[in-house]
């Protein structure tokens, strides 16, 4: 996780290659500094939703990045569920 800096862009990709031409892209404009990478559903959703409890508003992402074929859960599950809580349902 990126310390003291706020999360702004999530990226859920398990392809380590498809994720470094992403994050270059971003870096490339001055966007790179505050994402999180996760490589799977299942970690996505505990990042975003984890054991109930509040997340600090600095670490929810203003934007989420998905893969839509994902290990573990899928990202139409991922999907649904960010969408389906009250705390992530505004993140495009």
């Amino acid at each position: 996780m990126i310390a003291n800096t706020p999360i702004e862009i999530l990226l859920v990709e398990d392809n380590p290659d498809d994720a470094e031409v992403t994050l270059r892209a971003l870096k490339k404009h001055n966007l790179g500094n505050s994402v999180q990478w996760v490589k799977d559903g299942a970690e996505a959703l505990h990042f975003l939703l984890g054991d109930g409890v509040q997340m600090a508003p600095d670490h929810i992402p203003r934007l989420i990045l998905l893969d839509l074929r994902l290990p573990k859960i899928d990202g139409l599950e991922v999907l649904q569920r960010v969408k389906s809580d009250p705390r992530t349902k505004h993140i495009p």
